[in-house]
This record gives C-alpha cells, sequence and structure tokens, in this order.
C-alpha cells in the first residue's frame, strides 16, 4: 500500500477525535457527523482507487462480476464460483460499469454509499440526548473505513439494509419491547399452572384461544404490518448482499408489536431474496435449468480455517481445509447462538443481536477481517463497559493485515500472517467482556403519568380541582 502513512494518520486522528467527543460528551448536530464521514471516506476511497496495491478479492472475485452482469450473464456462473451471494450487488457494479467508472472507484462507491447511509442510522438506532454522538462515532470508527474504503468489502451494504430494518422495526414509540418471555411463555406457564396441560393447549390451539386472537385483525393492525411489511423488506435486502444477516433476523423480529406483524415481516424477509432468484433468467441471463447449480454454488462453504480466532493455533496460523474444524466451529456457532437467545430473551432486541453477533466472532471457526464490522453499529449505538477496548482491539488487528502487513513480498507477507492470525486468540476474551452483560432485561417504560387538571389550593391545604 503507497498510502499507508496517510491512511494510518487518518485513521488514528479519527480514533482521537472519537475518543475526546465521548470524554467531553460532545453532541454535534447530525449533519455534522455525516459531512465529517463523508469527507474522510471520500479522501480514502480516492487514495485507495490510485493505489498499485488492490485486494485480490476486490480484483479476482467482485470486478468479474460485476463484468459478468455486464455482458449479460449470471456473475456466480460467468466468475466461477467467485461470487457466492445473489446477484443483487453485482446488478449494481453492472450499473456503475456502464456508466464508465473504472472499477478501482466504482467497486468501492457501493460500499462508501452504504457507509455513509450508516452514520444517521446508528443515530436512529441509539436515540436519545446522544444518538448525535454515537453517529460521528461511527463516522470516525477506524474498521468501517478500513472495510469501506480500502478493502470494498460488501458488509456496509448488507448493514445499511439490516440497521434500517431495526430502525423501521422499532418504530417512533420510546418504549423497550418486551422480550419473548413476558409476552407468550408467561401466559403459556399461567394455563398451564391452572388448568394442566390439556387444558392449557386448548386455550392456546383452540377456538377462541391465543394464537387464534394473536392472528385476529385489531383496530390498529394496518399501521403495524406496513411497518413489519417494511422491515421485512429491508432485511431481505440486507439477505441478499450476504447470508450472514440471517443472525439478525430475531433482534428484528422482537421489535415488532405482535404475532401477526412478526410473521409479515418474515414473510416479507423471505420473499424478496426468493424474487432475486427466481428473476435470474431475466435479468442475469441464467436458464432455468442452471438456477440448481447456482444454488449449489450460493450454498457451498468451503472450510477455509485459519485466519482467526482458535484455529490457527491448528494451522501454525496458515489457511487450511479443515472439514473436522469448521464441523467443530459450526456446532459452536449454533449453540453459543442458542445460549444466548436464552440469556439474553428479556433484553432489548438491539442488545440482544449485539451479544449474538460478539459471542459468533469468540467461536466462528472462519473470519475475514471484514466480518467484525458485522456488530460495530450496534455497539456503538448502546455501547457496554467494554465497548471501545473491542471496537479498537479488532481495528488495530485489521489494520495490521490491510496496512502494514501490504508493504511486504508475498513470502514475508506469509511469515506476518502466521503470527497475525494466532494473535487474533488475544482479542477473543474482549469481545467477550464487551457483550452486554448488564442489560440481560430490559428497562421497563416508565409509567405514562395521569393527564388532569391541576390540583387546587384553597385555604393553607391541597384539595382536588372542582
Amino acid at each position: 500500500m503507497e498510502y499507508a502513512v496517510l491512511t494510518g494518520t487518518v485513521l488514528v486522528a479519527g480514533v482521537v477525535l472519537a475518543l475526546v467527543a465521548q470524554w467531553r460528551d460532545w453532541r454535534p448536530p447530525l449533519y455534522v457527523a455525516v459531512l465529517i464521514g463523508i469527507a474522510v471516506r471520500v479522501l480514502l476511497m480516492f487514495t485507495a482507487a490510485r493505489d498499485t496495491w488492490q485486494p485480490v478479492d476486490f480484483v479476482e472475485s467482485f470486478k468479474p462480476a460485476g463484468e459478468a452482469v455486464l455482458r449479460g450473464q449470471d456473475p456466480v456462473l460467468a466468475s466461477e464460483g467467485g461470487w457466492h451471494f445473489l446477484p443483487t450487488i453485482p446488478y449494481v457494479y453492472g450499473i456503475l460499469l456502464w456508466a464508465g467508472l473504472p472499477w478501482e472507484y466504482a467497486g468501492r462507491l457501493v460500499t462508501v454509499v452504504a457507509d455513509i447511509a450508516l452514520i444517521p442510522l446508528v443515530a436512529k438506532l441509539a436515540g436519545g440526548p446522544r444518538a448525535s454522538l454515537r453517529a460521528l462515532q461511527y463516522a470516525l470508527n477506524p474498521l468501517a473505513l478500513l472495510v469501506a474504503c480500502i478493502h470494498g468489502q460488501v458488509e456496509p451494504v448488507a448493514l445499511v439494509f439490516g440497521v434500517a430494518a431495526f430502525v423501521v422495526a422499532r418504530g417512533s414509540g420510546p418504549e423497550v419491547r418486551p422480550g419473548i418471555s413476558t409476552q407468550v411463555v408467561a401466559r403459556v406457564r399461567r394455563g398451564v399452572s391452572a388448568y394442566g396441560w390439556r387444558s392449557a393447549a386448548h386455550r392456546v390451539l383452540g377456538p377462541g384461544g391465543l394464537l387464534r386472537r394473536a392472528l385476529r385483525p385489531g383496530p390498529t393492525d394496518r399501521a403495524d404490518l406496513k411497518r413489519a411489511a417494511l422491515a421485512g423488506l429491508w432485511m431481505g435486502l440486507a439477505l441478499c448482499a450476504k447470508s450472514w444477516p440471517i443472525w439478525l433476523i430475531p433482534g428484528m423480529l422482537l421489535l415488532l408489536p405482535h404475532l401477526r406483524a412478526r410473521i409479515t415481516a418474515l414473510f416479507v424477509t423471505g420473499t424478496v431474496p426468493l424474487f432475486f432468484l427466481v428473476t435470474l433468467p431475466v435479468f442475469a441471463g441464467t436458464s432455468l435449468n442452471q438456477i440448481p447449480q447456482v444454488i449449489s454454488i450460493i450454498r457451498d462453504i468451503r472450510p477455509i480455517v485459519g485466519e482467526w480466532g482458535w484455529t490457527p493455533h491448528f494451522t501454525n496460523g496458515d489457511w487450511a481445509l479443515r472439514a473436522d474444524l469448521a464441523s467443530i466451529g459450526t456446532n459452536l456457532i449454533y449453540l453459543s447462538v442458542l445460549v444466548v437467545l436464552l440469556m439474553w430473551r428479556r433484553a432489548d432486541p438491539v442488545d440482544l443481536t449485539t451479544a449474538v453477533l460478539l459471542v459468533f466472532m469468540v467461536v466462528t471457526p472462519r473470519l475475514g477481517a471484514q466480518y467484525l464490522l458485522w456488530f460495530m453499529p450496534f455497539l456503538v449505538a448502546r455501547p457496554t463497559r467494554f465497548a471501545w477496548p473491542a471496537i479498537l482491539g479488532v481495528s488495530f488487528w485489521a489494520a495490521y493485515g490491510y496496512i502494514y502487513m501490504t508493504q511486504f513480498d508475498t513470502d514475508t507477507w506469509w511469515g506476518l500472517h502466521a503470527d497475525w492470525s494466532r494473535a487474533s486468540v488475544v482479542l477473543l476474551p474482549i469481545l467477550l467482556l464487551a457483550m452486554p452483560w448488564g442489560r440481560r432485561v430490559a428497562e421497563a417504560p416508565e409509567p405514562a403519568r395521569p393527564v388532569g387538571p391541576p390540583p387546587a389550593r384553597t385555604g393553607g391545604g391541597i384539595t382536588s380541582a372542582a
């Protein structure tokens, strides 16, 4: 990387400004945070595009996918498996290439615009008086700058749709949505204790039971269902960008007010990726008999481990095709996420999502530096006690790979990579500490104060107004 000094200086200056803003409790107007974010991202995108060093996957996977769309071909098949997702983003790549933009700019423009849009969304996700402070801190987040501007990875695109789904699902109400146990489980338990299992099942599933009443339209359903459908649309687009936003779906559903809305959001979420899949013959030139092959390639995840966490110590810090380690790690992910869902079942859905994404980073057997961006908007919006150690730790680790290691030839890079990947294990306990341990139960909303005429003062005492 030719612009390593400039890039590093911008990142360090941004971190210092974000920490000073935290210390001084600065709350700049939201437009100031957005303008700072735009300025920093445009600068880094410009220098990265002019650099002789370009990320391998940015050139060998993303660019062929966009060029395939430009030729009217399926990006998954034409790029020989280099693109493992639905063609939504390659469609945008193709449009920008058709407009004549050089790839070094076109490929990064998609992620930079998405990351800029995330700045006000983080403010919305945070809410409260410090919303603009959180927006400024995300605007200067070093990992976001590296992933969006230097690497051009599509994580910001998935995140902008995923976070938008959360913002829409929460709506404008200030109250904290109750968790699973305080809505349905409590009612079922009361029914079981009062009537026994058979009677309780009849009260839940029978005519006029809890399930029928939950699905019965109510007077406020239309607005709730519209909001749920829009949230599902954004989450569906997030899944079209990448597959990992599936971990965001539980939090989005819990933000919705009732079962009907959740079913609607879930249905729309699944419909959007299905739409892009079945329209491949129209927009990507895919024949009908090739669609099963496309699905197979999208579902195929090679068991490459050794980049991060606990697996590099079994591979001497190198990449390796280890199906055994990948299988153990996958089972650990499912088990850990299930434990987190149980432990944070009564938490604010944003905190639950933060916990899910952080525990994923701790137990996963495979990870690219861009994956660490998954939890950033949520942790920045609702920081925990160890949020900044986690943010700074993963940002420094990623910057070492993006900036320092790219100064050397291939052999030296591999030698540095072995130590770099093994060193990531130090960050695992920090990520565990950064989970919202103190917020496993959502704070109950303040009860509304009764509105009425003020008390009237008579004589030496206070009596009710007539």
